[in-house]
Protein backbone atom coordinates (compact mmCIF):
# COMPACT_ATOMS: atom_id res chain seq x y z
CA UNK A 1 0.00 0.00 0.00
CA UNK A 2 1.75 3.47 -1.27
CA UNK A 3 1.71 6.12 1.17
CA UNK A 4 -0.58 8.91 0.68
CA UNK A 5 1.86 12.47 0.25
CA UNK A 6 -1.46 14.91 -0.65
CA UNK A 7 -1.10 16.65 2.33
CA UNK A 8 2.69 16.39 3.04
CA UNK A 9 3.84 19.40 4.23
CA UNK A 10 5.67 21.33 0.96
CA UNK A 11 9.49 21.38 0.70
CA UNK A 12 9.64 18.72 3.65
CA UNK A 13 12.07 16.11 2.33
CA UNK A 14 10.11 13.06 2.31
CA UNK A 15 13.10 10.89 3.29
CA UNK A 16 15.54 11.93 5.81
CA UNK A 17 19.29 10.88 5.98
CA UNK A 18 19.75 9.57 9.51
CA UNK A 19 23.28 10.05 11.40
CA UNK A 20 24.61 6.26 12.44
CA UNK A 21 25.77 7.92 15.55
CA UNK A 22 25.17 6.80 18.95
CA UNK A 23 22.38 8.58 21.68
CA UNK A 24 25.20 10.59 24.31
CA UNK A 25 26.34 12.42 20.48
CA UNK A 26 22.74 14.69 20.66
CA UNK A 27 24.33 16.05 23.61
CA UNK A 28 27.98 16.55 22.68
CA UNK A 29 27.26 18.16 19.57
CA UNK A 30 24.77 20.25 21.04
CA UNK A 31 27.53 21.42 24.05
CA UNK A 32 30.25 21.74 21.15
CA UNK A 33 28.00 24.10 19.33
CA UNK A 34 26.34 26.25 21.92
CA UNK A 35 28.34 25.34 25.13
CA UNK A 36 26.92 28.51 26.84
CA UNK A 37 23.23 28.40 26.20
CA UNK A 38 20.95 27.52 28.75
CA UNK A 39 19.90 23.60 28.45
CA UNK A 40 18.14 23.35 32.33
CA UNK A 41 16.23 25.54 34.64
CA UNK A 42 15.21 23.39 37.73
CA UNK A 43 13.89 25.15 40.62
CA UNK A 44 16.32 28.23 40.29
CA UNK A 45 19.77 25.86 39.20
CA UNK A 46 20.51 26.44 36.12
CA UNK A 47 22.85 24.39 33.73
CA UNK A 48 24.47 25.25 30.10
CA UNK A 49 24.79 22.42 27.38
CA UNK A 50 28.91 22.95 28.01
CA UNK A 51 28.38 22.19 32.20
CA UNK A 52 25.76 19.24 31.29
CA UNK A 53 28.27 17.68 28.91
CA UNK A 54 31.04 18.07 31.21
CA UNK A 55 28.70 16.36 34.22
CA UNK A 56 27.74 13.99 32.50
CA UNK A 57 31.70 12.96 31.64
CA UNK A 58 32.47 12.76 34.70
CA UNK A 59 29.77 10.63 35.72
CA UNK A 60 30.41 8.22 32.92
CA UNK A 61 34.15 7.98 33.83
CA UNK A 62 33.09 7.06 37.74
CA UNK A 63 30.53 4.56 35.85
CA UNK A 64 33.01 2.88 33.77
CA UNK A 65 35.15 2.95 37.33
CA UNK A 66 32.72 1.54 38.92
CA UNK A 67 33.48 -1.77 36.52
CA UNK A 68 29.75 -1.27 34.44
CA UNK A 69 30.43 -3.04 31.43
CA UNK A 70 28.99 -2.11 27.99
CA UNK A 71 25.68 -4.22 27.47
CA UNK A 72 24.52 -3.93 31.12
CA UNK A 73 21.93 -2.90 32.21
CA UNK A 74 21.56 1.13 34.45
CA UNK A 75 18.13 1.15 36.01
CA UNK A 76 17.27 5.05 36.38
CA UNK A 77 14.45 5.34 39.19
CA UNK A 78 14.52 9.44 39.06
CA UNK A 79 12.02 12.10 38.51
CA UNK A 80 12.65 14.55 36.29
CA UNK A 81 15.79 16.48 37.64
CA UNK A 82 19.15 17.06 36.29
CA UNK A 83 20.52 14.38 37.55
CA UNK A 84 18.10 12.16 35.56
CA UNK A 85 19.73 13.67 32.11
CA UNK A 86 23.13 13.53 33.08
CA UNK A 87 22.51 9.59 34.45
CA UNK A 88 20.89 8.68 31.22
CA UNK A 89 23.79 10.28 28.55
CA UNK A 90 26.37 9.04 30.94
CA UNK A 91 25.11 5.27 31.04
CA UNK A 92 25.01 5.43 27.28
CA UNK A 93 28.18 7.06 26.91
CA UNK A 94 29.99 3.63 28.22
CA UNK A 95 27.66 1.49 26.45
CA UNK A 96 25.39 0.58 29.17
CA UNK A 97 21.84 0.37 28.53
CA UNK A 98 19.09 2.70 30.21
CA UNK A 99 16.58 1.04 31.60
CA UNK A 100 13.75 3.41 33.09
CA UNK A 101 12.37 2.63 36.87
CA UNK A 102 9.09 4.58 37.63
CA UNK A 103 9.15 6.19 40.86
CA UNK A 104 4.87 4.94 40.41
CA UNK A 105 5.29 1.71 40.04
CA UNK A 106 4.74 -0.46 42.72
CA UNK A 107 7.35 -2.80 45.14
CA UNK A 108 5.52 -5.46 42.93
CA UNK A 109 6.36 -4.39 40.02
CA UNK A 110 9.57 -3.22 40.69
CA UNK A 111 10.52 -6.34 41.83
CA UNK A 112 9.56 -7.67 38.21
CA UNK A 113 10.92 -5.21 35.92
CA UNK A 114 14.41 -4.93 37.87
CA UNK A 115 14.13 -8.76 37.57
CA UNK A 116 12.96 -8.97 34.16
CA UNK A 117 15.79 -6.67 32.48
CA UNK A 118 18.85 -8.30 35.07
CA UNK A 119 19.54 -4.73 35.69
CA UNK A 120 22.56 -5.07 38.36
CA UNK A 121 22.93 -1.19 38.65
CA UNK A 122 19.99 1.30 39.89
CA UNK A 123 20.31 5.08 39.73
CA UNK A 124 17.42 6.76 42.90
CA UNK A 125 16.32 9.27 44.87
CA UNK A 126 16.71 9.70 48.48
CA UNK A 127 12.96 10.54 49.49
CA UNK A 128 12.15 7.48 47.34
CA UNK A 129 14.36 4.74 48.11
CA UNK A 130 13.19 3.81 51.48
CA UNK A 131 9.80 2.95 49.52
CA UNK A 132 11.82 0.17 47.89
CA UNK A 133 14.72 -0.62 49.71
CA UNK A 134 13.10 -3.76 50.99
CA UNK A 135 12.64 -5.39 48.38
CA UNK A 136 15.92 -4.76 46.43
CA UNK A 137 17.79 -7.65 48.08
CA UNK A 138 14.59 -10.11 45.79
CA UNK A 139 15.98 -8.73 42.66
CA UNK A 140 19.59 -9.03 40.75
CA UNK A 141 20.47 -5.42 42.08
CA UNK A 142 24.24 -5.28 43.11
CA UNK A 143 25.28 -1.59 43.19
CA UNK A 144 22.99 1.13 44.09
CA UNK A 145 23.80 5.08 43.19
CA UNK A 146 21.56 7.49 45.09
CA UNK A 147 21.09 11.57 44.97
CA UNK A 148 18.60 13.81 46.66
CA UNK A 149 16.69 16.81 45.13
CA UNK A 150 18.94 19.01 47.65
CA UNK A 151 22.13 18.56 45.63
CA UNK A 152 20.63 21.11 42.90
CA UNK A 153 20.53 24.00 45.64
CA UNK A 154 23.45 25.43 47.29
CA UNK A 155 23.81 26.84 51.03
CA UNK A 156 22.21 30.74 49.46
CA UNK A 157 18.81 29.79 48.30
CA UNK A 158 18.31 26.63 50.52
CA UNK A 159 15.85 29.18 53.01
CA UNK A 160 13.99 29.36 49.87
CA UNK A 161 14.32 25.56 49.13
CA UNK A 162 14.00 23.95 51.99
CA UNK A 163 14.61 20.44 50.96
CA UNK A 164 17.22 18.43 53.01
CA UNK A 165 20.00 15.62 51.98
CA UNK A 166 18.61 12.58 53.59
CA UNK A 167 21.08 9.79 54.41
CA UNK A 168 20.71 6.44 51.77
CA UNK A 169 23.31 3.86 53.71
CA UNK A 170 24.65 1.38 51.86
CA UNK A 171 24.59 3.56 48.25
CA UNK A 172 27.22 5.18 46.41
CA UNK A 173 26.60 9.01 46.43
CA UNK A 174 25.95 10.28 42.93
CA UNK A 175 27.70 13.85 43.27
CA UNK A 176 30.38 13.15 45.60
CA UNK A 177 31.10 10.11 42.31
CA UNK A 178 30.41 13.18 39.96
CA UNK A 179 33.05 15.49 41.97
CA UNK A 180 36.01 12.41 42.32
CA UNK A 181 35.92 11.93 38.57
CA UNK A 182 37.30 13.82 35.98
CA UNK A 183 35.61 14.22 32.53
CA UNK A 184 37.72 11.30 30.81
CA UNK A 185 35.39 8.79 29.81
CA UNK A 186 36.84 6.16 27.67
CA UNK A 187 35.53 5.83 23.98
CA UNK A 188 33.24 3.09 23.56
CA UNK A 189 32.67 1.34 20.11
CA UNK A 190 28.98 1.22 20.11
CA UNK A 191 27.38 -0.82 17.05
CA UNK A 192 24.30 1.67 16.47
CA UNK A 193 22.11 -0.92 14.75
CA UNK A 194 22.75 -3.81 16.93
CA UNK A 195 23.39 -2.34 20.41
CA UNK A 196 20.73 -1.72 22.45
CA UNK A 197 20.19 2.08 23.79
CA UNK A 198 16.74 1.50 25.85
CA UNK A 199 15.49 -1.06 27.54
CA UNK A 200 12.26 0.63 27.92
CA UNK A 201 8.91 -1.14 29.62
CA UNK A 202 5.57 -0.70 27.94
CA UNK A 203 2.63 0.98 30.45
CA UNK A 204 1.28 -2.42 31.55
CA UNK A 205 -2.12 -0.71 30.97
CA UNK A 206 -3.54 -4.02 29.75
CA UNK A 207 -1.24 -6.82 31.72
CA UNK A 208 2.27 -7.20 32.73
CA UNK A 209 4.71 -4.83 31.50
CA UNK A 210 7.23 -6.22 29.10
CA UNK A 211 10.63 -4.82 28.12
CA UNK A 212 10.78 -3.18 24.59
CA UNK A 213 14.31 -3.12 23.26
CA UNK A 214 15.40 -0.46 21.06
CA UNK A 215 18.72 0.37 19.68
CA UNK A 216 21.01 3.28 19.12
CA UNK A 217 19.26 3.89 15.92
CA UNK A 218 16.11 3.22 16.44
CA UNK A 219 16.24 6.31 19.40
CA UNK A 220 18.56 8.33 17.13
CA UNK A 221 16.04 7.91 14.28
CA UNK A 222 12.72 8.73 15.88
CA UNK A 223 14.65 11.74 17.42
CA UNK A 224 15.66 13.07 14.18
CA UNK A 225 12.17 12.10 12.49
CA UNK A 226 10.37 14.52 14.95
CA UNK A 227 12.93 17.23 15.27
CA UNK A 228 12.63 17.59 11.64
CA UNK A 229 9.55 16.99 10.97
CA UNK A 230 8.86 20.54 13.53
CA UNK A 231 11.71 22.49 10.94
CA UNK A 232 11.34 20.90 7.50
CA UNK A 233 14.84 20.23 7.11
CA UNK A 234 16.94 17.62 5.69
CA UNK A 235 20.25 16.39 7.23
CA UNK A 236 23.69 16.48 6.21
CA UNK A 237 27.07 15.34 7.91
CA UNK A 238 29.70 18.29 7.27
CA UNK A 239 33.25 17.74 8.54
CA UNK A 240 32.08 15.39 11.42
CA UNK A 241 29.23 17.37 12.50
CA UNK A 242 25.47 16.60 11.66
CA UNK A 243 23.53 19.81 10.09
CA UNK A 244 20.13 20.54 9.02
CA UNK A 245 19.96 21.75 5.74
CA UNK A 246 16.80 24.05 4.03
CA UNK A 247 15.39 24.10 0.79
CA UNK A 248 17.05 27.55 -1.12
CA UNK A 249 15.19 30.07 -0.02
CA UNK A 250 14.03 29.56 3.32
CA UNK A 251 14.23 31.23 6.20
CA UNK A 252 14.10 28.98 9.32
CA UNK A 253 13.99 31.70 11.72
CA UNK A 254 11.05 32.87 9.97
CA UNK A 255 9.80 30.07 7.67
CA UNK A 256 9.56 27.70 10.13
CA UNK A 257 7.87 26.89 13.15
CA UNK A 258 10.63 26.39 15.48
CA UNK A 259 14.39 27.05 15.11
CA UNK A 260 17.53 25.53 16.20
CA UNK A 261 18.97 27.00 20.03
CA UNK A 262 16.40 29.17 20.25
CA UNK A 263 13.28 28.02 21.75
CA UNK A 264 12.69 27.33 25.26
CA UNK A 265 9.89 24.51 26.61
CA UNK A 266 8.86 23.90 30.15
CA UNK A 267 8.98 20.03 30.69
CA UNK A 268 6.94 18.19 32.61
CA UNK A 269 6.53 15.16 30.63
CA UNK A 270 8.44 11.97 32.66
CA UNK A 271 11.56 11.08 31.34
CA UNK A 272 11.03 7.89 32.36
CA UNK A 273 8.76 7.32 30.15
CA UNK A 274 9.17 7.10 26.44
CA UNK A 275 7.55 10.37 25.00
CA UNK A 276 9.58 12.04 27.70
CA UNK A 277 12.63 10.28 27.34
CA UNK A 278 12.45 10.86 23.06
CA UNK A 279 10.38 13.75 22.61
CA UNK A 280 11.33 15.90 25.36
CA UNK A 281 14.70 14.87 26.22
CA UNK A 282 16.94 13.66 23.12
CA UNK A 283 14.96 15.86 20.88
CA UNK A 284 14.88 19.37 22.63
CA UNK A 285 18.42 18.37 23.59
CA UNK A 286 19.64 17.69 19.73
CA UNK A 287 17.88 21.20 19.12
CA UNK A 288 19.03 23.18 21.13
CA UNK A 289 16.29 24.24 23.43
CA UNK A 290 16.25 25.62 27.24
CA UNK A 291 14.63 22.75 29.02
CA UNK A 292 12.38 24.31 32.37
CA UNK A 293 12.28 20.77 34.18
CA UNK A 294 9.39 20.02 36.40
CA UNK A 295 9.90 16.91 38.93
CA UNK A 296 6.26 17.22 39.21
CA UNK A 297 3.61 19.01 37.77
CA UNK A 298 0.62 21.89 39.49
CA UNK A 299 -0.94 23.55 36.66
CA UNK A 300 -0.61 26.76 38.37
CA UNK A 301 2.85 26.73 38.83
CA UNK A 302 2.77 25.30 35.33
CA UNK A 303 1.06 28.20 33.34
CA UNK A 304 2.25 30.67 35.35
CA UNK A 305 6.00 29.92 34.01
CA UNK A 306 4.94 30.26 30.83
CA UNK A 307 5.29 34.18 31.29
CA UNK A 308 8.19 33.51 33.72
CA UNK A 309 10.39 31.70 31.07
CA UNK A 310 9.51 33.08 27.85
CA UNK A 311 8.02 29.34 27.02
CA UNK A 312 7.96 29.03 23.22
CA UNK A 313 6.56 25.63 22.74
CA UNK A 314 4.96 23.00 25.54
CA UNK A 315 4.07 19.10 25.68
CA UNK A 316 2.67 16.77 26.90
CA UNK A 317 -0.34 14.55 27.26
CA UNK A 318 -4.03 15.65 27.51
CA UNK A 319 -3.69 15.39 31.57
CA UNK A 320 -1.87 18.27 31.09
CA UNK A 321 -4.03 20.30 29.35
CA UNK A 322 -7.36 19.61 30.96
CA UNK A 323 -6.40 21.48 34.54
CA UNK A 324 -5.02 23.99 32.48
CA UNK A 325 -8.27 24.85 30.93
CA UNK A 326 -10.26 24.23 33.81
CA UNK A 327 -8.39 26.95 35.73
CA UNK A 328 -11.05 29.55 36.58
CA UNK A 329 -9.30 32.35 35.71
CA UNK A 330 -7.44 30.72 32.26
CA UNK A 331 -8.40 33.34 29.68
CA UNK A 332 -6.28 35.84 31.96
CA UNK A 333 -3.34 34.44 31.17
CA UNK A 334 -1.39 35.71 28.02
CA UNK A 335 -0.35 32.74 26.16
CA UNK A 336 -0.14 34.21 22.82
CA UNK A 337 4.11 33.51 22.58
CA UNK A 338 3.34 29.77 22.58
CA UNK A 339 4.33 28.16 18.69
CA UNK A 340 3.25 25.22 19.51
CA UNK A 341 1.91 22.55 21.51
CA UNK A 342 2.02 18.91 21.34
CA UNK A 343 -0.11 16.18 22.46
CA UNK A 344 0.15 12.68 22.44
CA UNK A 345 -0.21 9.25 24.50
CA UNK A 346 -3.69 9.56 24.80
CA UNK A 347 -6.61 11.54 22.86
CA UNK A 348 -7.20 15.34 23.43
CA UNK A 349 -11.03 16.05 23.56
CA UNK A 350 -11.52 18.29 20.42
CA UNK A 351 -13.25 21.32 22.77
CA UNK A 352 -9.82 21.13 24.98
CA UNK A 353 -8.35 21.40 21.80
CA UNK A 354 -9.95 25.05 20.33
CA UNK A 355 -10.03 26.57 23.63
CA UNK A 356 -5.93 25.86 23.59
CA UNK A 357 -6.03 27.20 19.82
CA UNK A 358 -7.80 30.57 21.04
CA UNK A 359 -5.45 31.08 23.57
CA UNK A 360 -2.27 30.65 22.03
CA UNK A 361 -3.51 33.21 18.96
CA UNK A 362 -2.09 32.40 15.78
CA UNK A 363 0.29 29.30 17.57
CA UNK A 364 -1.16 25.09 16.66
CA UNK A 365 -1.89 22.55 18.63
CA UNK A 366 -0.65 19.49 17.26
CA UNK A 367 -1.41 15.78 18.33
CA UNK A 368 0.54 13.19 17.27
CA UNK A 369 0.81 9.02 17.66
CA UNK A 370 3.05 6.33 18.77
CA UNK A 371 3.60 3.95 21.47
CA UNK A 372 6.71 2.26 23.25
CA UNK A 373 7.40 -0.29 20.75
CA UNK A 374 7.87 2.42 17.94
CA UNK A 375 10.58 4.32 20.24
CA UNK A 376 7.91 7.08 20.83
CA UNK A 377 6.53 8.43 17.80
CA UNK A 378 5.25 7.53 14.54
CA UNK A 379 2.46 9.78 13.43
CA UNK A 380 1.90 13.79 13.70
CA UNK A 381 -0.28 16.46 12.51
CA UNK A 382 2.43 18.86 10.14
CA UNK A 383 3.24 22.06 12.00
CA UNK A 384 2.03 24.03 9.21
CA UNK A 385 -1.50 26.60 10.12
CA UNK A 386 -3.85 24.58 7.77
CA UNK A 387 -2.85 21.24 7.99
CA UNK A 388 -3.36 19.93 10.90
CA UNK A 389 -6.73 18.93 11.62
CA UNK A 390 -8.57 18.66 14.69
CA UNK A 391 -9.73 15.14 16.36
CA UNK A 392 -6.54 13.80 14.28
CA UNK A 393 -3.44 12.57 14.94
CA UNK A 394 -2.04 13.27 11.73
CA UNK A 395 0.18 11.91 9.15
CA UNK A 396 2.67 9.22 9.20
CA UNK A 397 6.14 11.30 9.79
CA UNK A 398 9.18 10.59 7.66
CA UNK A 399 10.08 7.20 6.29
CA UNK A 400 7.32 5.65 8.50
CA UNK A 401 4.22 3.84 6.45
CA UNK A 402 0.90 3.36 8.30
CA UNK A 403 -1.98 0.68 7.55
CA UNK A 404 -5.45 -0.20 9.17
CA UNK A 405 -6.48 -3.67 9.06
CA UNK A 406 -8.88 -6.21 10.19
CA UNK A 407 -7.65 -7.29 13.65
CA UNK A 408 -9.66 -10.99 12.99
CA UNK A 409 -8.02 -11.47 9.38
CA UNK A 410 -5.26 -9.03 9.01
CA UNK A 411 -6.64 -8.25 5.54
CA UNK A 412 -5.43 -4.54 4.46
CA UNK A 413 -8.48 -1.84 4.93
CA UNK A 414 -9.60 0.88 2.01
CA UNK A 415 -9.84 4.35 3.92
CA UNK A 416 -12.42 5.42 5.84
CA UNK A 417 -12.54 1.83 7.08
CA UNK A 418 -12.17 1.39 11.15
CA UNK A 419 -9.57 -1.97 11.92
CA UNK A 420 -6.02 -2.26 13.43
CA UNK A 421 -3.67 0.11 13.20
CA UNK A 422 0.08 -1.01 11.67
CA UNK A 423 3.41 0.82 11.70
CA UNK A 424 6.76 0.14 9.99
CA UNK A 425 9.85 2.32 9.81
CA UNK A 426 13.13 2.66 11.39
CA UNK A 427 11.96 3.70 15.13
CA UNK A 428 10.07 0.10 15.39
CA UNK A 429 11.39 -1.60 18.09
CA UNK A 430 13.52 -4.58 18.22
CA UNK A 431 11.45 -7.07 19.62
CA UNK A 432 10.40 -7.98 23.25
CA UNK A 433 13.11 -8.67 25.55
CA UNK A 434 13.14 -12.69 26.04
CA UNK A 435 9.71 -12.93 24.77
CA UNK A 436 10.17 -14.03 21.45
CA UNK A 437 6.41 -15.62 21.61
CA UNK A 438 5.23 -12.01 22.59
CA UNK A 439 7.62 -9.93 19.86
CA UNK A 440 5.87 -12.72 16.99
CA UNK A 441 2.21 -11.71 17.87
CA UNK A 442 2.47 -7.95 16.96
CA UNK A 443 5.59 -8.37 14.54
CA UNK A 444 4.94 -9.47 11.47
CA UNK A 445 6.67 -8.57 8.16
CA UNK A 446 8.64 -6.08 9.38
CA UNK A 447 5.02 -4.43 10.53
CA UNK A 448 4.21 -3.98 14.16
CA UNK A 449 0.61 -4.39 15.18
CA UNK A 450 -0.08 -1.67 17.72
CA UNK A 451 -3.88 -3.13 19.40
CA UNK A 452 -5.19 0.38 18.64
CA UNK A 453 -8.22 1.24 16.31
CA UNK A 454 -8.60 3.73 14.11
CA UNK A 455 -9.21 4.97 10.39
CA UNK A 456 -7.32 6.90 7.58
CA UNK A 457 -9.37 9.61 5.76
CA UNK A 458 -8.74 10.02 1.92
CA UNK A 459 -5.95 12.59 2.84
CA UNK A 460 -3.70 10.00 4.62
CA UNK A 461 -4.69 11.68 8.11
CA UNK A 462 -5.28 8.83 10.55
CA UNK A 463 -7.47 8.62 13.22
CA UNK A 464 -7.01 6.69 16.77
CA UNK A 465 -10.80 5.53 17.92
CA UNK A 466 -9.93 3.52 21.19
CA UNK A 467 -7.75 0.30 22.57
CA UNK A 468 -8.28 -2.98 20.57
CA UNK A 469 -8.86 -4.49 24.05
CA UNK A 470 -11.38 -0.98 25.15
CA UNK A 471 -13.86 -2.23 22.37
CA UNK A 472 -17.02 -2.74 23.73
CA UNK A 473 -19.44 -5.85 22.28
CA UNK A 474 -22.79 -4.63 22.68
CA UNK A 475 -25.35 -7.11 21.61
CA UNK A 476 -22.47 -7.59 18.51
CA UNK A 477 -22.48 -4.32 18.08
CA UNK A 478 -18.96 -2.64 18.29
CA UNK A 479 -19.02 0.38 20.37
CA UNK A 480 -15.42 2.78 20.83
CA UNK A 481 -15.98 4.40 24.04
CA UNK A 482 -13.50 7.60 22.68
CA UNK A 483 -16.76 8.59 20.97
CA UNK A 484 -18.83 8.72 23.89
CA UNK A 485 -16.47 10.10 25.85
CA UNK A 486 -16.03 13.12 23.36
CA UNK A 487 -20.06 13.54 23.90
CA UNK A 488 -19.21 13.76 27.57
CA UNK A 489 -16.37 16.05 27.54
CA UNK A 490 -18.97 18.37 25.99
CA UNK A 491 -21.05 19.19 29.52
CA UNK A 492 -19.45 21.74 31.14
CA UNK A 493 -19.49 19.57 34.00
CA UNK A 494 -17.17 17.04 33.27
CA UNK A 495 -13.34 17.38 33.71
CA UNK A 496 -12.05 13.94 32.70
CA UNK A 497 -13.74 10.95 31.56
CA UNK A 498 -13.53 7.51 30.67
CA UNK A 499 -16.26 4.95 29.32
CA UNK A 500 -15.57 1.24 29.52
CA UNK A 501 -17.44 -2.16 28.92
CA UNK A 502 -19.17 -3.96 31.96
CA UNK A 503 -20.08 -7.51 31.22
CA UNK A 504 -23.73 -8.02 30.93
CA UNK A 505 -25.59 -11.61 30.69
CA UNK A 506 -27.87 -9.92 28.00
CA UNK A 507 -25.98 -7.93 26.05
CA UNK A 508 -22.36 -9.16 26.39
CA UNK A 509 -20.90 -5.69 27.68
CA UNK A 510 -23.04 -2.47 28.46
CA UNK A 511 -21.38 0.72 27.78
CA UNK A 512 -20.73 2.74 31.39
CA UNK A 513 -19.17 5.75 32.54
CA UNK A 514 -16.56 6.93 35.12
CA UNK A 515 -16.45 10.64 35.93
CA UNK A 516 -14.35 13.29 37.72
CA UNK A 517 -16.08 16.62 37.90
CA UNK A 518 -14.58 19.90 37.39
CA UNK A 519 -14.22 21.97 41.13
CA UNK A 520 -17.49 23.39 42.34
CA UNK A 521 -19.71 21.74 39.67
CA UNK A 522 -22.80 19.23 40.09
CA UNK A 523 -24.97 17.04 37.99
CA UNK A 524 -26.50 14.16 38.67
CA UNK A 525 -25.85 10.76 36.76
CA UNK A 526 -29.38 10.57 35.24
CA UNK A 527 -28.66 14.40 33.38
CA UNK A 528 -25.01 13.18 32.59
CA UNK A 529 -27.14 10.07 30.39
CA UNK A 530 -29.16 12.41 28.86
CA UNK A 531 -26.57 14.72 27.90
CA UNK A 532 -24.84 11.72 26.11
CA UNK A 533 -27.58 9.14 25.38
CA UNK A 534 -29.03 11.92 23.14
CA UNK A 535 -26.33 12.61 20.96
CA UNK A 536 -25.66 8.67 20.18
CA UNK A 537 -27.19 5.55 18.34
CA UNK A 538 -29.14 3.56 20.80
CA UNK A 539 -26.67 0.64 21.05
CA UNK A 540 -23.91 3.22 22.16
CA UNK A 541 -26.24 4.52 25.20
CA UNK A 542 -24.82 4.91 28.39
CA UNK A 543 -26.25 2.33 31.17
CA UNK A 544 -24.46 3.90 34.09
CA UNK A 545 -22.20 7.06 35.43
CA UNK A 546 -19.94 6.65 38.04
CA UNK A 547 -18.58 9.76 39.91
CA UNK A 548 -15.24 9.43 41.20
CA UNK A 549 -12.45 11.72 43.18
CA UNK A 550 -9.95 10.89 40.59
CA UNK A 551 -9.92 9.21 36.96
CA UNK A 552 -6.41 6.59 37.55
CA UNK A 553 -4.18 7.47 34.75
CA UNK A 554 -0.54 5.93 34.10
CA UNK A 555 2.47 8.22 34.46
CA UNK A 556 2.13 8.70 30.75
CA UNK A 557 -1.51 10.25 31.16
CA UNK A 558 -3.10 7.52 29.84
CA UNK A 559 -6.04 6.63 31.28
CA UNK A 560 -6.16 3.22 33.25
CA UNK A 561 -8.88 1.23 31.63
CA UNK A 562 -8.27 -2.01 33.06
CA UNK A 563 -8.24 -1.12 36.69
CA UNK A 564 -11.61 0.89 35.65
CA UNK A 565 -12.84 -2.41 34.13
CA UNK A 566 -12.20 -4.53 37.02
CA UNK A 567 -13.85 -1.97 39.45
CA UNK A 568 -17.23 -2.30 36.91
CA UNK A 569 -16.55 -5.97 37.29
CA UNK A 570 -16.75 -5.73 40.74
Amino acid sequence: MAKNFKCWPEQWPRTLNYPKRPVHKFLEQTAGRVPNRIAIHFGGMVLTYGELKTLTDRFATALFGLGIEKGERVAIHLPNCPQFAIAYYAALKIGAVFTPVSPLLSPREIIHQLNDSGAKNLITLDLLYPGIAGVIPETGVQRIISTSIGDCYNAIIQPLKPIGKLPVPGTLDMVELIRNHQPTPPEIEIEVDKDLAHLAYTGGTTGVSKGVMLTHSNVVANTCQFGCWMNGAQLEERNGVVEPVFPQGVDPLKDRMVARDRETTLVVVPWFHAMGTVGYLNNLVSGGTTMVVYPRFDPVEYIEGIRKFSATTLGGAPQLYLPLVNLPNFKDYDLSGIKFAASGAAPLPVSVLRTLQEAFKGGIVLEAYGLTECTMGAVSNPPVAGLTRAGSVGLPIFDTACKVVNPETGQDLPPGSEGEICIKGPQVMQGYWQRPEATAEVLKDGWLLTGDIGREDEDGYFYITDRKKDLILYKGYNVYPREIEEVLYMHPAVEVCAVVGKPDTQAGEIPIAFVQLKAGQKVTAEELMAHTNAQVAAYKKLRTVNFVDMIPVSAAGKVLKRQLREQASA
